[in-house]
């Protein structure tokens, strides 16, 4: 699989496209679609959203719309998506979902093929949702290259981070792909989580 990482004007959040043999699959929608078009040379088979904050789910209307294809996200995206205060965009705000398909806990989603496996990571939102498609985890705001997504946001939870942080640590990948900055290795995020993990034991 090629993964594109697209930077967005929006708090320098990431956009995935990613190429695998069964389509495109786009991972959060910050980025403008004029940047991710670009990158799209065939299908797209799915597009996920990590969670509902603003900063990555501005354009997944528009990006569904455009290439007709389902925006698949934590059915708790609900509780954030119609309210500004909660997603934290200002005037933004999705209230008609017709093009969502709404996740429950963790499980695999076919999209014409390609094997998704979804785990729910509530602890910086409660609609925090990461997906590992062949080798490669999306973390969203889960996990950064050095650190952890916040958890002082609506919804947010440090005892959830822990019990989410924990699990992923049992997740088997080779690259982490994260909502913001730089990609990292499945043997720097197990020595990112263990610090964290301490760090919320506390």
């Amino acid at each position: 699989m090629k993964v594109k990482q697209i930077v967005s004007d929006i708090l320098d959040s990431n956009t995935f496209v990613c190429k695998t043999v069964n389509g495109i699959i786009i991972v959060d929608c910050g980025a403008s679609l004029d940047k991710v078009i670009h990158f799209v040379d065939d299908k797209v088979i799915a597009v996920l959203l990590t969670h509902g904050h603003y900063d990555h789910a501005k354009n997944a209307i528009e990006y569904a719309n455009k290439f007709g294809a389902k925006i698949y996200a934590n059915k708790n995206v609900t509780k954030i998506l119609p309210d500004p205060k909660k997603n934290y965009g200002q005037d933004f705000s999705i209230k008609n979902f017709d093009n969502f398909v709404f996740l429950d806990g963790d499980g695999q989603i076919d999209a014409l093929g390609e094997k998704i496996n979804y785990y729910h990571a509530p602890g910086h939102t409660q609609c925090c949702c990461c997906y590992v498609i062949e080798n490669h985890l999306f973390a969203g705001d889960v996990l950064f290259y050095q650190g952890i997504g916040r958890t002082d946001l609506f919804g947010g939870s440090k005892a959830d981070m822990l019990l989410s942080l924990k699990k992923l640590e049992g997740v088997t990948f080779e690259v982490m792909h994260s909502g913001h900055g730089k990609d990292s290795t499945k043997v720097e995020q197990d020595k990112n989580i263990k610090v964290f993990t301490r760090f919320l034991s506390r």
